[in-house]
């Protein structure tokens, strides 16, 4: 019970914002219990116990215009507790720290080519990255409580801290504590889909309930969130959409099937339709960035291929909504960055297919984190869990 109402004290602080974000008179001891229906004693304990924890700091005296003793105004700590995310890309390594309000303290993004390294080497140069960003986080007042790595592949429910498959890394059954040099600070592998689409739930300004979150990179990851919870399958294997068939006797997959998606919709696929292979105009840049200048510029093999992605991507999608009912779709990832172009033929297919239920164009839209989705996802995932149970924080 005090887990709990620890957790409801923290929240209502939290939601109420920082003084200098917040319209409307700072939140005092009183005011918590008023709205969590606590005693002012209860309430007192249990913020006591938030500051020693670190999570909660008291400020200067406020009246708010009240006769009496001012009272003091509490807000979620800037300092102290924060998350790491990680994530491991096929061109980058990528770092987050966030602090307990979820605010973004620290990013670094470094360009990588992973493919054709062995898994201990990518997360012996991950595990450097997330030393030096925890050393600048500390800087900052910061100190990381928990962990995450955003990865591009399958990362089953048990065993835990697995990486099943990730084939665009070549990675098969690789256990990141097995070439993590500091046992002590291994983070927790999860799906760069999944932790995309619930760094979108909990930033959106209006996010709905349930939604398929759909992103690109080397594949393409998606992922479904149901009445605010991810879905992760019966074995933590949902959301390949990237192997849904789109032209069943088409283009064979890595995967080794035929047609996938991603042979037409993937990053890959649509930087080889626009002449931009690896030799091609443009190597070794930012593909994205590329794409994008490219179709501004109207170049016609450019647009092709983005509306050839558009329309596989569109019949994929419809197959989804069409399954699972989502009140939206989100475009995150690259997908997010190219949406100008994307968006015309994927609402084209929506509307041909889509006719068993209702269906509105204004719930397809691209996400605003654009790639920065999987690694922000990750390191809020340990400031969810740290709202949820204060009590995983050690007491100062």
């Amino acid at each position: 019970m005090r887990r709990q109402n620890l957790s409801v004290v923290l929240g209502t602080v939290a939601a109420h914002g920082p003084p200098s974000h917040t319209l409307s008179r700072p939140l005092s001891r009183a005011d918590v219990a008023g709205r969590v229906g606590l005693t002012r004693a209860a309430v007192s304990s249990l913020v006591d116990e938030l500051i020693m924890r670190g999570a909660l700091t008291e400020e200067e005296a406020v009246s708010g215009g009240r006769v009496g003793r001012p009272g003091r105004a509490l807000s979620v700590s800037d300092e102290g507790p924060a998350g790491l995310g990680l994530e491991i890309g096929v061109t980058h390594l990528g770092a987050c720290v966030v602090d307990l309000r979820g605010e973004p303290r620290v990013w670094r993004r470094v360009e990588r080519a992973n493919v054709g390294r062995t898994a201990g080497q990518v997360l012996a140069e991950t595990a450097a990255l997330a030393a030096e960003v925890e050393a600048e986080a500390a800087g900052l007042g910061l100190r990381v409580h928990g962990r995450v790595l955003a990865v591009p592949g399958v990362v089953p429910n048990e065993p835990a801290g697995r990486v099943e498959h990730a084939p665009n890394l070549g990675w098969h059954t690789v256990g990141v504590a097995d070439h993590w040099p500091d046992p002590d600070t291994v983070p927790e592998p999860e799906n760069e889909a999944n932790l995309g689409a619930l760094a979108e739930y909990w930033n959106a300004e209006q996010a709905v309930e349930t939604f398929v979150h759909v992103s690109a990179e080397a594949g393409i990851g998606a992922a479904l969130v149901i009445d605010g919870q991810l879905f992760r399958g019966a074995r933590g294997f949902a959301g390949e959409l990237g192997h849904l068939p789109v032209h069943p006797t088409g283009v064979r997959c890595a995967c080794g099937a035929r047609g996938c998606l991603e042979q037409y919709a993937g990053l890959a696929a649509v930087l080889l339709q626009a002449g931009l292979g690896p030799d091609g105009p443009g190597a070794g840049a930012d593909a994205v960035a590329l794409l994008a200048e490219r179709a501004g510029a109207g170049h016609p093999s450019t647009l092709r291929a983005l509306d050839r992605a558009g329309r596989a991507l569109g019949l994929a999608l419809a197959s989804a909504v069409n399954l699972v009912d989502p009140d939206g779709l989100v475009l995150g990832g690259a997908y997010a960055e190219l949406a100008e172009w994307l968006l015309p033929s994927v609402h084209a297919e929506l509307a041909e297919r889509i006719t068993v239920r209702p269906w509105t164009p204004e719930a397809l839209r691209p996400s605003a984190l654009g790639r920065r989705g999987p690694v922000l996802g990750a390191a809020q995932t340990t400031v969810r869990r740290i709202m949820a149970d204060p009590t995983l924080l050690p007491a100062a």
